[in-house]
Order: structure tokens, then C-alpha cells, then sequence
């Protein structure tokens, strides 16, 4: 096995592998390939590296010549035969043969070939594996090859292929075989029968924050911050932002002029309403905000005890103002809840007393 070793780097450059894994995948391979064609046996293999080669060896253990063991094991050798080798060995100790593959013969290459050609498979799909893995979360773009009975689509992402399945996609879409679509990667997975899995979506807050990067470089380049995003895919969308750049207004900004940015994202949402409005580290004045276009009179947060449960926001707000406050089939209150992370329970300000500890935002707030 001379030029195993200059096989093994050859074959790790054409296939852009990492030399040492292919080495560790030989070495698998080899060791299956052994014990398939001799059965059980203790097989080690070494790595020869300063000399650039690889070494069978099969262990024995010494056992005492009563001892039946080695009459239906060959991993063991009797004391006597073992003093043949070294007079100086005991029971209990190991003795190492070296094995010559070549002697398994032509079988014995082809089931190394075969085992090898499946460990280099895993290898590669352990790399594709870990590189997409990496990325998700990561804006992606495809031609779609293909659009199932259950609607999934599928697009090629260099060397595997994405699916989106229907769940995934935004309510309304329809795609066909020759359309390019962006998604984000959603979900990697492995296993023995499928193989790679690269699910992706349309429909995740992170896919509309990765339009808007796409959309408007000062997002991207770190100037304005998105904190968080609630969507009802396809319907409506809140996008809470702010400016490290006190001169540069990150609504505004995101919008662009006449609105051309944000209308073009929203074309790629199928028409999804994006409300853009400004943090503010304050929950009172952030829930005040994410009501929009409601116009709010006061907020009082209560938090609650249990930790798994959402704090209260407690708003209170004019009854001509509760309509829109609410929004078309609880549209808006939900986004703002989601947005805010706090349970918003409405109150009409004729029902209710103010509270001193309310935050009023007409005297304290420019809304």
C-alpha cells in the first residue's frame, strides 16, 4: 500500500477535502473492509506520517493453553505459540501482526473501493451539511426546478437543492418551474435516508429584516438597527428601528423617497403592509409607538409573576381611537404585541380613573 497515501492526498484535492479526513475515512473503511473479509478480528491501523504510510495490524491476546477461547477466536493466540514470538510474553499481553491487504485479493479491493466511496459520500455530505447550517438565517435566491403535488417548490442552491414547502410560502403565492425565488434558509438536516434537507421560508420575520438589508445599504452597514419584527405574512408587518446616526432618520430612511424602498419590498411580499416605526428603550413609549396609527393617551406596564407569561401593557386610549387601535380582525394590536413582547390589554379612558403611575405621553411624549 506504497502509494495509498499519494492516492488518498489526490483524491482529497479533486473532491476539496480536508487531506486528514480522508485519511480517517480510509482508515474506516479499511478497518470494515478487514473484518468483513476476516471476520471479527481486532484490527488497528496506523498512520505512518513521517514515512507516508499506513500499517494493518491485527491483536492478539495471550491466553493460557487451557483456555478454549482460541480455538473459536481468532483474537487470541496460545502462550506457547506466542514464546515463538517472544519469550518474554505473559498472559494477559497484546502481540501485533502486521496484515498485508494485497494478500484479500481482488474482492478484497473492490469492497475496500465500495466502503471507501461511501465514507467519502458522508465526508461530503457532512461538509455541505455544516457549511449550510452555517447559514441559516442567510438570504438566499434560485431558479426553481421543480413545484410538486403538494406544492412544495424546490431551487437549486449550488450544490443541493432548497425546498419551501407550502407552509412556508407567503398565502397567494403561486410559482412554476424557470421563476427565481428568495427565501431564507430555515432548517438543516441530515439524516441516513434523505440525506441533506435545506428547508427555507418566506413567511419568518428574519426573511423581511434580510429584504430590508438587501433593500437599504445603511441597514446593512450597521447605521440602522432593526430591533425586532412581527408579520402576519402577505397581510401586514411592524418593523421597529432606530438610528445610531442622529442625523440620519432611520423611518424615513427606510421607507426612501416616495417610498420606493419600501414598496419594493413589499412587492416581493406579495403586497404585504410594512408599518415602520422608531425603538425607544422606554416600553411605555415603544407600545405607545407599535399602536400606530391609534393615538395613545397613557401606558402602564404590570409585570407579571410568572416568567413564562408576557408582561401586561395596560393602554389606555379614547373610544374613537380603540377601532384603530385594534385594526381589521385584531390585525394591529396583534403585530404590536408581537413586536413589543408585552400582553396589550386596552382600556377606554372613560371607564377608567387615572392612575399616577400611568406614563401620559401628552405631557411627557411628542407622538
Amino acid at each position: 500500500m506504497d502509494k495509498t497515501i499519494d492516492i488518498l492526498n489526490a483524491l482529497a484535492n479533486e473532491k476539496g477535502l480536508e487531506f486528514d479526513d480522508v485519511v480517517e475515512a480510509f482508515k474506516v473503511a479499511l478497518l470494515k473492509t478487514t473484518q468483513k473479509m476476516l471476520g471479527d478480528v481486532n484490527v488497528q491501523i496506523d498512520f505512518d506520517k513521517e514515512n507516508k504510510k499506513l500499517h494493518i495490524y491485527q491483536i492478539l491476546e495471550v491466553i493460557d493453553s487451557k483456555d478454549d477461547r482460541a480455538l473459536e477466536d481468532e483474537n487470541f493466540i496460545y502462550l506457547d505459540e506466542a514464546h515463538d514470538i517472544d519469550p518474554n510474553l505473559k498472559v494477559g499481553d497484546k502481540v501485533e501482526f502486521e496484515l498485508d491487504f494485497e494478500k484479500l485479493g481482488r474482492t478484497g479491493a473492490t469492497n475496500l473501493q465500495r466502503e471507501l466511496d461511501f465514507q467519502i459520500l458522508r465526508l461530503l455530505e457532512q461538509q455541505i451539511y455544516t457549511k449550510y447550517k452555517d447559514r441559516i438565517g442567510e438570504l438566499i435566491s434560485g431558479v426553481i426546478v421543480k413545484v410538486d403535488k403538494d406544492e412544495n417548490t424546490y431551487i437549486e442552491i449550488g450544490e443541493v437543492k432548497g425546498m419551501l414547502p407550502k407552509r412556508n410560502r407567503i398565502k397567494g403565492e403561486s410559482f412554476k418551474v424557470g421563476d427565481i425565488l428568495k427565501a431564507v434558509i430555515k432548517y438543516v438536516n441530515m439524516d441516513k435516508k434523505r440525506g441533506i434537507t435545506i428547508e427555507i421560508s418566506r413567511t419568518t420575520p428574519k426573511f423581511l429584516e434580510e429584504l430590508i438589508k438587501l433593500a437599504v445599504p445603511e441597514v446593512k452597514d450597521g447605521i440602522i438597527k432593526i430591533h425586532s419584527i412581527a408579520r402576519i405574512p402577505g397581510v401586514r408587518a411592524k418593523v421597529a428601528v432606530s438610528s445610531i446616526n442622529p442625523h440620519i432618520d432611520p423611518i424615513g430612511t427606510i421607507i426612501g423617497s416616495k417610498g420606493v424602498r419600501i414598496n419594493s419590498i413589499s412587492k416581493e411580499l406579495n403586497g404585504e403592509n410594512i408599518d415602520v416605526i422608531e425603538y425607544n428603550n422606554a416600553p411605555e413609549l415603544f407600545v405607545s409607538r407599535a399602536l400606530s396609527p391609534a393615538i395613545v393617551d397613557s401606558v402602564n406596564i404590570e409585570e407579571t409573576e410568572d416568567e413564562k407569561e408576557m408582561n401586561i401593557a395596560k393602554v389606555v386610549i379614547k373610544p374613537d381611537q380603540k377601532a384603530k387601535a385594534i385594526g381589521k380582525n385584531g390585525i394591529n394590536i396583534t403585530l404590536a404585541s408581537m413586536l413589543t413582547k408585552y400582553k396589550i390589554e386596552l382600556v377606554e379612558k372613560e371607564d377608567l380613573e387615572p392612575k399616577k403611575d400611568a406614563t401620559d405621553f401628552n405631557k411627557l411624549f411628542s407622538i
